[in-house]
């Protein structure tokens, strides 16, 4: 899998006063991935931490976080299903709005001091992250294509801007990330 050009280039730039540097003598959230299995119907206090703290310190705004929906042919559920997806509003098409989204991809994936990779990622629980018709999951060496933009030979597909996340960025949590129990958020030096 390859990394686009512009977000491998934004992650080394993130690594200047990445959050994550402040945690990296503490121990390290373990990789991992919880699949949605229902609708909730409410927010996670975790989720509505990180819409605090991207509005606080990121361009762009909140789309929301929960929206009960089961993925069509699949027995799964949307992390918005269980309120642990927040999709945060910077539109592709808008080199400026790109550029964040980019910026905040690259923070999210970025190493921090002691090369960990995808370390503000993990220190916040998050799982995946979908922009632009590109995705990361916990554990990937970085941003793929996202297959809801191909079909199965790899050639895109028409899909409306949303659909293929091309105006907003969705961050989805795993649970410990959601419960605000991963090291970024039991961190007040962290969210500064």
């Amino acid at each position: 899998m390859t990394v686009p050009v512009a977000l491998a280039v934004t992650a080394v730039l993130a690594l200047t006063g990445n959050p994550a540097d402040r945690l990296a003598d503490r121990p390290l959230d373990p990789v991992r991935y919880d699949y949605a299995h229902r609708c909730i119907g409410h927010a996670q206090r975790g989720t509505r931490m990180l819409e605090s703290w991207l509005t606080a310190h990121w361009a762009g705004e909140s789309w929301g976080i929960v929206r009960c929906e089961r993925f069509t042919g699949r027995p799964i559920w949307s992390l918005h299903s269980e309120g642990r997806a927040l999709d945060w509003r910077l539109d592709a098409g808008k080199p400026a709005e790109r550029a964040a989204a980019l910026r905040l991809i690259g923070l999210l994936l970025a190493p921090d001091r002691t090369g960990t990779p995808a370390a503000l990622a993990r220190r916040m629980g998050v799982q995946e992250i979908i922009f632009d018709c590109r995705s990361w999951f916990a554990g990937a060496p970085g941003m793929a294509r996202y297959s809801a933009c191909y079909d199965a030979r790899g050639r895109p597909r028409r899909i409306d801007r949303t659909s293929a996340h091309r105006d907003h960025v969705h961050i989805g949590l795993n649970w410990p990330g959601a419960r605000a129990q991963t090291s970024f958020w039991r961190s007040p030096v962290s969210r500064a």
